[in-house]
């Protein structure tokens, strides 16, 4: 009690939740784009709760692996060495990640293109038949499984009091929650942000991969990109607007 009390006086701690809690919501949108996108897929009557529970089975488990952390930081030892690389268990879960990233977001815009030329009703219904709740939040899951992991062992590099780290989880599944729904409609009521969405998802993926091979991919150049194709998707939208009304 006396450790959390000291904690919550010093500024430093403030100052290191803030920014972990940024952290985890910057890391959270590429989450929280998949998760809009794959559960808009289910039946209308089942996509919130979808939703809902797959982000809240999401902080059970980050909050497990943050029990966890002296397993996790283990992670990141050399496993094993090819073409004169050492490959740890971090690098394979975060190649795996990215192939199963690049894998989803290639079929999804597939499915779009095919979708958008046999029409939206026919696509709803096979969209019905070939997903589940089950197999969205399984899918869900493993995703935000490579998500925790490396905000997880970032955000040991930036602070070792493990309060901290609770809260700012905490706080990012929270906002995370309160975000969901609307982003859903949202991209839901916008196809042309579907294909933008899903332009985004396989460019974290492809991320993903050359991280998990060693190329140290900038975040900032990654994010600085993604806002300025949604600026640019935005006065696009705008524009439409515009000569609809005219």
């Amino acid at each position: 009690m006396e450790n959390l009390l000291a904690l919550a006086a010093d500024p430093a701690a403030w100052a290191a939740l803030m920014t972990l809690v940024v952290m985890e919501v910057v890391l959270g949108i590429d989450n929280l784009i998949f998760i809009s996108i794959l559960t808009n897929k289910l039946p209308e009557h089942q996509q919130s709760r979808a939703r809902k529970i797959g982000i809240g089975m999401a902080v059970f488990m980050r909050l497990g692996l943050l029990s966890t952390i002296a397993f996790i930081v283990q992670l990141t030892q050399p496993l094993f060495s090819l073409f004169g690389r050492d490959f740890s268990w971090r690098d394979l879960i975060l190649i795996a990640g990215g192939l199963f990233l690049i894998w989803k977001a290639t079929t999804e815009i597939h499915d779009t293109v095919a979708n958008d030329a046999h029409g939206k009703e026919k696509s709803a219904a096979v969209g019905a038949a070939t997903l589940t709740m089950t197999s969205a939040i399984g899918q869900i899951l493993v995703l935000d499984l490579v998500f925790s992991l490396d905000s997880i062992i970032t955000a040991v590099g930036m602070t070792e009091h493990l309060p901290i780290m609770v809260v700012a989880v905490v706080v990012a599944v929270l906002l995370m929650l309160l975000a969901a729904d609307p982003l859903a409609r949202f991209i839901g009521n916008n196809p042309t942000i579907v294909m933008l969405a899903l332009g985004f998802l396989l460019m974290i993926g492809a991320t993903l991969l050359a991280e998990g091979v060693g190329v140290h991919v900038p975040k900032g150049y990654i994010y600085a990109a993604m806002a300025f194709s949604a600026l640019i998707e935005g006065l696009n939208m705008l524009s439409r607007r515009k000569g609809r009304k005219e």
